[in-house]
């Protein structure tokens, strides 16, 4: 759905904690991200990931402005 998405010139940025999966399945921007069950952070932390959330939110829109040829992985932390 990625690439289907990303010919019609959106760009997308997958976040997920496994990224070998967001590879096979072709996404161009990865963005890893912490857990499996809150992948930007536990919202019952508060505060306390405040932080983490905004640094991978912040490197995801970077990402979107980037122009990637392959499978790119922007690390966050």
């Amino acid at each position: 759905m990625v690439k289907e998405i990303e010919k019609y010139g959106i760009p997308i940025v997958h976040m997920a904690t496994i990224t070998t999966i967001s590879q096979s399945v072709g996404a161009n921007r990865i963005v890893p991200t912490i857990s499996i069950p809150y992948p930007v952070g536990n919202p019952d932390f508060g505060e306390k990931e405040k932080d983490l959330r905004l640094k991978l939110v912040r490197k995801a829109v970077e990402a979107l402005g980037t122009e990637v040829e392959e499978s790119t992985i922007f690390k966050a932390l």
